[in-house]
């Protein structure tokens, strides 16, 4: 297999074991899960096919197995089945091992951060494809999150937290932390340039879009007679 293929494996192998834990029953909500993950994964892909042709990113061939979507490799199409499984994953474990948890100030605090986070990147590098579109979402899902003040926020806002773990994990191999040369590549001049090891400052954003999108439809979906708190 393929060093992106070994990566995508190696993530997906502990939640997918996990998933039959009988507290957690992971595997009782596939059908909210999927179409979360197949409604955000088609315009998500769209736009990494847009910004491989666009040259904003791209990948390096011997980390691949060769087959392709478009200018997508087979194990990049992979990521967005993956991950959001995994990160749903970490969110339904928090609801159930924490199902009286109460942090609304820290939450609040953690998506007003990150709003303007987000708005102080697109205001410096608005000319960066990826700094300016994947803070505009994250600002606008962020704020949107203050408006809202639903329960559930407050676990999607420690499930993001701790997936920085794995999440530096995998994507600081990916960056090429610990290849020869990275698997995916940014261009210089489309972020702003600060890193994280290797990993661009930006991939905070766009994980917290596609991560909350997928958990905002999955909660709809599988929560939706829920007004006060999470099941």
């Amino acid at each position: 297999m393929s060093t992106y293929a070994w990566i995508i494996l190696g993530s997906f192998i502990g939640p997918l074991l996990l998933s039959f834990d009988q507290k957690v029953g992971f595997y009782k909500h596939m059908r909210s899960i999927s179409l979360g993950i197949l409604i955000v994964a088609f315009p998500f892909l769209i736009w990494d096919e847009l910004f491989t042709q666009w040259g904003v990113w791209g990948f390096t061939e011997h980390h691949l197995l060769g087959i392709y979507f478009g200018h997508l490799p087979m194990e990049e199409v992979m990521f967005f089945f993956v991950v959001p499984y995994n990160c749903v994953f970490i969110y339904e474990v928090l609801i159930a091992y924490f199902k009286d948890i109460s942090i609304n100030k820290l939450s609040n605090t953690f998506y007003f951060t990150f709003a303007c986070f987000a708005i102080f990147n697109a205001f410096i590098n608005p000319n960066g494809l990826y700094t300016f579109y994947a803070s505009l979402i994250a600002a606008v899902l962020s704020l949107g999150a203050l408006i809202s003040k639903s329960y559930w926020l407050q676990y999607f806002s420690l499930t993001y937290l701790v997936a920085l773990i794995p999440f530096i994990i995998v994507n600081g191999i990916l960056t090429g932390a610990a290849t020869d040369s990275p698997v995916v590549w940014y261009n210089e001049n489309e972020i702003i340039g600060w890193r994280i090891i290797t990993i661009p400052y930006e991939d905070l954003f766009y994980n917290f879009d596609l991560i909350f999108l997928v958990i905002l439809i999955h909660q709809f979906l599988r929560y939706k007679p829920i007004t006060s708190q999470a099941a």
